[in-house]
C-alpha cells in the first residue's frame, strides 16, 4: 500500500487554497484525490448543464429542491463575503495536478445518491427543523464576522459536527458517515496503485476518514453506501388516509347527531375556508400571482382529502404559466447575490409556491381539527358517540335481517 496524506479544507477558505499547493509542493505525490464526483468536477471546470425545467416541476420534490437551492446560496454568500468562490480549494488542486501532469482521482460519492439518501433518511420532523434553521440563516443573512479559517481547526469542526448530529443524526449520516467511508474506500483503492497519495477532503471528513484509513476492517460494504435509499414509512399517506377517515366520522356524527342540517353545512364550508385561505395565503407569501392563489383556494380542500394530490402542485401550475420560467433561471439562481434576488427568478418563484401552498394547505387541515368543534359550538365527546349510535341504528334498519 502507498502513503496517503491528507489535507483538510474549508470550502471557502483562502487559507486553504494555499493549504492545498503548498502539500501538493512539499508531498509530491504520484496522484491527487479531491473531494468530488464525475458530476461536481465537470459543473466546476465546464459549468453545470442546466436542469430541464419540465423535469423540476414534474418531480414534485419541492422541498428538497428548495432546500438545496437555499444550502448552495449560503454557501456562496459565505464565499462571496471574504472572496472566494465554493469550491476553489478544489480547483487549485485541479489546476495545480494539471500543471504537474498529475492523474486526478475523483473520490466522492455522487451528489445526487448523497442527497438522495440524505433526504429520504431524515425523518419528518428533521425535515421540517433542517428547513426552518435554514429558512432562519437566509433572513437573518451571514455573519460576515465568522472566522472562516477556524472551520479547518478539529477542535472547532468537531464540536460543529456534534451539533449537527444532535440535530439530524440521520443527516449527518448520510452526508458525513457514510461518505467517510465511502471516500477512505477509495483512497485505498488509490494507495493499492500509487506509492504516494494526497486527497483534498473537507476539514469535516478528516478524522473520519482517518479511522475508516487506520482500520479497513471496520467499513461497510460499497454496495450498503450506493445502493437507492431505503423508503421510509409513507407518513405522508398515511396521515392523509386519517385526515379522510377523520373528516369523515365528523360530518356522519354531525348529520345523525340530530344538531341540524345547518351545523354540517357550516363544517363543511369551514373546511373549505379554512384549508383554503391558508393554501392561498402561503402562496401570496411566497410571492405567487393572486391567479395562483385563487387556485390553491379552490382545490385545497379537495388535495386536503387525496394523500395522492396536492394543493401546491396546481398552484406550481398555474404559477408557471404565468412566470414562464426558463433554462435560463437556473443560472441566475447561481449568480444571485441576496435570497431577494434569488425570489425574484421565474422558476425559483414557482418551486416556492409550490412548498408553501403545500405547507399552508397542511397547517389548514390540522386547524381545522384543532378549532371546528369551538367554532361550531358542540361538544365532539357527546356528538361523535350520539352520531354514531344513531347512524349504527340506521344502518341497521336498512338490513333485511
Amino acid at each position: 500500500m502507498g502513503e496517503i496524506r491528507l489535507v483538510g479544507t474549508a470550502h471557502v477558505s483562502e487559507k486553504s487554497i494555499a493549504e492545498v499547493r503548498a502539500a501538493i509542493e512539499e508531498f509530491e505525490p504520484d496522484i491527487v484525490g479531491v473531494e468530488l464526483d464525475a458530476g461536481r468536477y465537470q459543473a466546476l471546470r465546464n459549468g453545470a448543464p442546466p436542469p430541464k425545467v419540465d423535469e423540476v416541476l414534474k418531480g414534485g420534490n419541492f422541498s428538497q429542491i428548495l432546500f438545496q437551492w437555499t444550502l448552495a446560496y449560503l454557501q456562496r454568500k459565505i464565499g462571496m463575503d471574504v472572496g472566494v468562490e465554493p469550491g476553489a480549494e478544489m480547483m487549485a488542486a485541479i489546476d495545480e495536478v494539471e500543471n504537474r501532469g498529475l492523474p486526478l482521482g475523483l473520490i466522492d460519492r455522487d451528489i445526487r445518491i448523497t442527497l438522495s439518501r440524505f433526504w429520504e433518511g431524515m425523518s419528518l420532523w428533521e425535515k421540517v427543523k433542517m428547513l426552518y434553521a435554514l429558512a432562519v440563516s437566509v433572513s437573518g443573512g451571514v455573519d460576515e464576522k465568522v472566522d472562516i479559517d477556524a472551520l479547518t481547526r478539529q477542535d472547532v469542526v468537531s464540536a460543529a459536527l456534534e451539533e449537527f448530529r444532535n440535530f439530524s443524526p440521520n443527516g449527518a449520516k448520510a452526508l458525513i458517515d457514510e461518505r467517510d467511508a465511502y471516500i477512505a474506500r477509495r483512497i485505498l483503492d488509490l494507495s493499492g496503485r500509487y506509492e504516494k497519495v494526497l486527497a483534498v477532503v473537507g476539514a469535516g471528513h478528516v478524522r473520519g476518514v482517518e479511522r475508516y484509513l487506520s482500520s479497513p476492517d471496520l467499513l461497510p460494504p460499497e454496495a450498503a453506501l450506493t445502493a437507492a435509499p431505503k423508503k421510509r414509512y409513507p407518513w405522508g399517506k398515511i396521515i392523509g388516509v386519517l385526515v379522510v377517515a377523520l373528516f369523515t366520522i365528523l360530518l356522519i356524527s354531525i348529520a345523525f347527531s340530530g344538531v341540524g342540517l345547518e351545523v354540517l353545512a357550516w363544517a363543511i364550508l369551514y373546511w373549505v375556508v379554512i384549508n383554503g385561505v391558508l393554501a392561498a395565503g402561503f402562496t401570496i407569501a411566497a410571492g405567487g400571482h393572486p391567479l395562483s392563489a385563487l387556485t390553491a383556494f379552490g382545490v385545497a380542500w379537495m388535495t386536503s382529502l387525496n394523500p395522492l394530490m396536492a394543493a401546491g402542485w396546481f398552484a406550481a401550475i398555474v404559477e408557471a404559466k404565468v412566470r414562464k420560467p426558463s433554462a435560463a433561471d437556473f443560472q441566475r439562481i447561481m449568480d444571485a447575490e441576496t435570497f431577494d434576488e434569488m425570489r425574484k427568478v421565474p422558476i425559483f418563484r414557482v418551486v416556492l409556491v409550490a412548498a408553501l401552498a403545500n405547507v399552508g394547505s397542511t397547517i389548514g387541515t390540522f386547524a381545522y381539527f384543532l378549532f371546528i368543534a369551538p367554532i361550531l359550538g358542540i361538544d365532539p365527546t357527546v356528538i361523535i358517540p350520539q352520531g354514531f349510535a344513531n347512524f349504527v341504528g340506521w344502518l341497521g334498519g336498512l338490513l333485511p335481517f
